[in-house]
């Protein structure tokens, strides 16, 4: 199957036909997923982009690893690694005793065509991941998912292993703690009045 055609193919039709020895299959779901992924983690673990890359490879490889006896239909596949990744992040932070990391680090260059325009849009996003750091973790990951990754409260509910009340519940106090938490920041970072 030629790799440029495989971009209406679903995840979990990639997964199967990797399982049954489709490298371009692999090749593309990876291309497809990965940088989702590491992006997700790099929020998770509080802005360690290395750490964040390490815990994406191991959630692929355990992926790989399943690929033999996944059934279609009984899980998207996306869901199943939100899940395993936001395991593998929850066990690094706890391991380094850091459960609500504060370390930040830079964004990376913003490729925006004014270099104002991109040292605030830079300033709202050391802001915002700072403030997604002192959330409480679970707060953090329902807030990511929903609003950073764009994915649906049934969706994170499954990932989170909670019902979708508790979604919801934890997202709206999430939402309300970074309001919270920038809202003296507003016009320092050009939001005005």
């Amino acid at each position: 199957m030629p790799f440029d055609t495989l971009g209406d193919v679903s995840d979990e039709a990639l997964l199967v036909a990797f399982a049954n020895g489709d490298g371009v299959a692999a090749r593309a779901l990876t291309l497809r997923l990965t940088p989702r992924i590491v992006s997700f983690a790099t929020r998770m673990l509080g802005g360690d982009r290395a750490e964040a890359e390490d815990v994406t490879q191991e959630a692929m490889l355990r992926l790989w690893h399943i690929a033999p006896e996944w059934r279609q239909g009984e899980a998207k596949v996306t869901t199943w690694l939100y899940r395993v990744t936001s395991n593998l992040c929850v066990d690094r932070l706890r391991k380094a005793g850091r459960s609500d990391p504060l370390d930040q680090v830079a964004e990376p260059p913003d490729p925006a065509p004014g270099a104002v325009a991109g040292l605030q849009e830079a300033d709202r996003a050391a802001a915002l991941d700072a403030a997604l750091a002192r959330l409480p973790e679970r707060q953090r990951q329902a807030v990511v998912l929903r609003h950073l990754d764009g994915l649906g409260n049934p969706e994170i509910a499954r990932i989170m292993d909670i019902g979708v009340a508790a979604v919801e519940s934890l997202t709206a106090r999430g939402k309300r703690a970074l309001a919270a938490d920038l809202a003296g920041r507003r016009e320092e970072l050009g939001y005005g009045n």
